[in-house]
C-alpha cells in the first residue's frame, strides 16, 4: 500500500509539547529543506546539510524541530505534495533515527504531505492555514493522535480590518474543525501568524493579543517572529541582522503567555526563555 494512503499509527505521546512540565517556554528550531525560504533557502536542502543543521540546533537546546519543504514567504511558488514529500520525508526519517526522543513537526498545509511525514516519524503538524485549506487535514491529525499548530492566515492584507477580531473568528472556525475531528485542546497550539497577510501595525496588534488568545481558547500559544520583515521595518536591519529584534519580540511574547518560540537562533532564545522563567517564578 502506498505510504500516502496508510493511516499513521496513533501517537503515544501524552502531549506533543510538555509545557506543564517545563520551567520555561519550549524552543522550536527551524529546518527549512527548501531552495527559496526567505532567510535560509537553499542552505539545508540536502539530507546531509539538514542533519548537520538539526544537530546544531539540538546541541543548542532545541526542544522541537519544525521541518518544512515549501517556502511560505510572500510570492513563493506552491510546491506539489509529491515534491514536498520527497523533500521532507527522507529528512524526517533521518532525524528520527538520529534523535529518537525529539519531537519533530512538519510544516505543511497539505494532508497528503502530513500523512507521509507522520508515518516517517513526525509527531506534530504545523498547518499555516489552520485546517482551513485542505479538508482532509483535521481528520488525519485526529486519527493519528498528532499534535497540531493552527496558524492564523489571510490571502491578502486589508489595513482597515480589526486583525484581532479576524484572528478570533479564524481560530473559532479552526477549533470547530478540530473538535469535530476529536483533536484534544491539549494537543493544539495556536499561532497568531506574524507576517502572514498582515500590515506592520496588525502584526504588532496580533503579538499584543497573545494574552487574549490564551484566555479565550485555553490552548498553548506558539509565536514565530524569527527574522521576519516587520522587524526590518522597525529596525532597518536586513534579514540576517535581526536577532536582537527577534529576541525582544520573543521575550515580549513570553511575558504575554507564549509557550513555544519558533526560531532560527536556538541558543539565544533558550537563554532568554530561561531568564524570563527565572524572573517570573514565584518568590519563596
Amino acid at each position: 500500500m502506498s505510504p500516502a494512503k496508510t493511516t499513521p499509527a496513533p501517537s503515544t505521546l501524552a502531549a506533543p509539547w510538555p509545557c506543564a512540565h517545563e520551567k520555561r517556554a519550549l524552543i522550536m528550531g527551524i529546518v527549512n529543506i527548501t531552495p527559496d525560504s526567505f532567510s535560509d533557502g537553499g542552505r539545508f536542502d540536502t539530507i546531509e546539510a539538514a542533519l548537520s543543521h538539526a544537530g546544531k540546533l539540538v546541541r543548542e537546546g532545541a526542544d522541537l524541530l519544525d521541518i518544512g519543504g515549501e517556502s511560505t514567504r510572500p510570492g513563493a511558488a506552491e510546491v506539489p505534495a509529491t515534491e514536498e514529500i520527497a523533500r521532507v520525508v527522507p529528512a524526517i526519517r533521518a532525524l528520527r533515527d538520529a534523535h529518537p526522543d525529539l519531537s519533530l513537526s512538519v510544516d505543511t498545509y497539505k494532508a497528503e504531505t502530513a500523512r507521509a511525514a507522520l508515518i516517517a516519524g513526525a509527531r506534530i503538524v504545523n498547518d499555516v492555514w489552520g485546517l482551513q485549506r485542505d479538508p482532509g487535514m483535521a481528520d488525519l491529525v485526529g486519527e493519528a493522535g498528532a499534535g497540531l499548530v493552527i496558524m492564523h492566515n489571510r490571502h491578502e492584507r486589508l489595513p482597515g480590518i480589526d486583525i484581532v477580531s479576524d484572528m478570533m473568528r479564524f481560530f473559532e472556525t479552526s477549533l470547530a474543525l478540530a473538535d469535530k475531528a476529536v483533536i484534544p485542546r491539549a494537543r493544539i497550539a495556536l499561532d497568531p501568524g506574524i507576517g502572514f497577510g498582515k500590515t506592520l501595525e496588525q502584526n504588532l496588534a496580533a503579538i499584543r493579543a497573545i494574552p487574549k488568545l490564551r484566555a479565550e481558547f485555553g490552548t498553548a500559544i506558539l509565536l514565530g517572529v524569527s527574522r521576519k520583515s516587520f522587524l526590518g521595518l522597525i529596525t532597518g536591519r536586513e534579514v540576517d541582522d535581526r536577532l536582537a529584534g527577534t529576541l525582544a519580540t520573543g521575550c515580549f511574547g513570553l511575558l504575554g503567555g507564549a509557550d513555544i518560540l519558533r526560531v532560527h537562533d536556538v541558543a539565544a532564545h533558550r537563554d532568554a526563555a530561561c531568564v524570563i522563567a527565572a524572573l517570573a517564578a514565584p518568590q519563596s
